[in-house]
């Protein structure tokens, strides 16, 4: 942690040199950029919401969600590569001198890191208790999606800067203080004073929820809906009527929808991280088990075509929609069946075009980043009714998931600009969909297959850790639906053989190793004891994920 901890990202003025004055010491003159000299808070906020889908700095780059996302998506199936060979298309972790999926790590102890703890700080000091709010809800939220990421880290002893090294604590702790942290931000997102006003809140968050405190609220309890659904594989702990609690007071309609916004201005960090400007997703290509679902050859879907396929994934020069296996290539499609690339370039261009024009959904320059989306309650919490023998309720919460998926789509514009319009969803295409009989089964009927995988579609591309922790939870393709006895996702069928990378010794990837160029250079001690340096500790189950 030495090399991230304890580093401070925020700009510190300088302070004027009175050319004038022989006297004053070189200490009065200059600020000492190492010292904690204090800022405006509302210009760290910025940054630190930057981090949720990827910032820079002169000691890095793209720390935040999208960058990992791009070797997680690959273990989902979300995409793979156009070519055969890379490890995590084979399921493989980061190996050697690599920071390869430690974004996530960076993000929590130095994108965000000290900066949060100033502001938080700072907030204090000052009275403005949004900030404070703000600031615990992106705490809770970053670990977490932190320990999501990778099991057992550094919690109690993180940003401490008396050490040189950090123990690591058990994922059990980082879930307490995720809960712990999300009530602190709930007790001063209610404070009131003379320095809290949405117009103030609002100059650091321009680019999230502009300010609104009300839809701070829904994030935070949406946070918790989370931390608590997650343990459906431990069934003494698991509390499905909390699930649905925070889930009916979270986020419920797309106006609430947290989600990172970009200026686009044409500089690196104020455009999207999959965006053609930014080029970082030119050889991924969609899964073939994600266009299966959208041309109605999944078996769970049979026969059933969705009007979102135009939206979500591309066409090949045939004018059809075909995806490929992950470490399979072309997987045998002839030319004209290979799929586009995401920004619309050919199967084998791993080149960006000079424009988004042909760019769709999260795809483009200035497209929205969702975080987290009334879609993914609203199947939460028809998974957690389900559990509960709820039918009517299930089925009800599964309807108003899929439709706030639709609504999502069509209403932002940058998800439908490029679309075609003869290919656009109308609302007559959308009741034709949701009144299909294979979608939306009878009460009774309705499976965890069927939640699980709508919610894979309604997070696809960018709920990038929430999908991996559900497919974790039901174990890829071992765990079997209690109705069907099929696996709950259905024609879900990850690498094997010669198509898992070597390192796994035949096992799937449950978590990513801790950033390379913090923990194995300088805490091996704490690796150690959490069997952090075996080549498939990439493989080692997640407690949250074991019964």
């Amino acid at each position: 942690m030495k090399k991230i901890i304890n580093r401070f990202i925020y700009i510190v003025p300088l302070t004027a040199l009175v050319l004038g004055s022989c006297t004053k010491k070189i200490d009065e003159a200059f600020t000492n950029p190492n010292a904690s000299s204090k800022v405006p808070i509302e210009t760290l906020l910025p940054g630190i919401i930057g981090n949720f889908v990827g910032s820079s700095s002169a000691q890095g780059s793209a720390y935040g969600t999208a960058n990992d996302g791009l070797y997680i998506g690959r273990y989902l199936q979300f995409w793979a590569t156009n070519t055969t060979g890379n490890q995590f298309d084979q399921m493989g972790g980061a190996t050697g001198a690599s920071d390869l999926l430690g974004s996530i790590w960076a993000m929590n102890y130095y994108g965000m890191g000290e900066n949060l703890n100033k502001m938080i700080k700072w907030g204090i000091e000052d009275e403005k208790w949004n900030y404070v709010g703000v600031g615990y809800a992106i705490r809770a939220w970053a670990w977490l999606t932190l320990t999501d990421t990778y099991g057992e880290a550094i919690l109690r002893q993180a940003f401490d800067p008396t050490r040189l090294t950090f123990d690591y604590d058990p994922q059990v702790d980082f879930y307490t203080e995720v809960r712990r942290l999300c009530h602190l931000a709930l007790n001063y997102l209610d404070m009131t004073g003379p320095n809290v006003t949405q117009a103030n809140l609002a100059l650091g968050d321009a680019y999230f929820y502009n300010g609104d405190v009300s839809k701070w609220k829904k994030f935070v309890y949406s946070v918790l809906a989370r931390s608590f659904h997650h343990f459906t594989n431990k069934p003494a702990l698991y509390q499905s009527d909390s699930v649905i609690y925070y889930c009916n007071i979270g986020i419920t309609t797309n106006a609430d929808n947290a989600a990172a916004k970009f200026a686009n201005t044409g500089l690196t960090g104020t455009s999207n991280f999959y965006g053609p400007f930014r080029s970082n997703v030119g050889a991924l290509r969609q899964g073939r088990f994600m266009s299966d679902l959208m041309t109605g050859l999944n078996p769970m879907f049979p026969g059933v075509t969705d009007p979102r396929a135009i939206y979500l994934i591309r066409k090949n020069p045939n004018g059809t929609f075909k995806g490929i296996r992950p470490n399979k290539g072309t997987d045998g499609l002839a030319t004209a069946d290979q799929p586009e690339g995401f920004w619309g370039q050919p199967f084998s261009s791993t080149t960006a075009p000079a424009n988004d024009n042909a760019s769709r959904y999260i795809f483009r320059n200035g497209s929205p980043f969702p975080i987290i989306t009334a879609g993914e309650m609203l199947l939460m919490k028809a998974e957690a009714h389900l559990r509960r023998g709820e039918h009517a309720l299930a089925r009800q919460a599964y309807i108003d998931g899929i439709s706030q998926n639709f609504d999502m789509l069509t209403g932002t514009p940058d998800y439908q600009n490029s679309v075609p319009v003869a290919e656009q969803i109308t609302p007559a295409i959308k009741s034709a969909y949701l009144a299909n009989a294979t979608v939306v089964p009878a009460v009774g009927n309705l499976t965890r297959s069927h939640i699980m995988i709508q919610k894979f579609i309604a997070g696809y591309g960018f709920a990038l850790i929430e999908t991996w922790m559900d497919m974790r939870r039901y174990h890829y393709n071992s765990d079997l639906d209690p109705v069907t006895l099929q696996p709950v996702y259905a024609g879900f069928t990850p690498p094997s053989g010669s198509d898992l990378f070597t390192n796994n010794n035949g096992k799937l990837c449950y978590r990513a190793r801790p950033r390379y160029n913090s923990e194995y250079l300088y805490n091996i001690t704490s690796l150690n004891s959490v069997g952090a340096l075996a080549l498939d500790y990439n493989t080692k189950e997640m407690w949250i994920t074991q019964p």
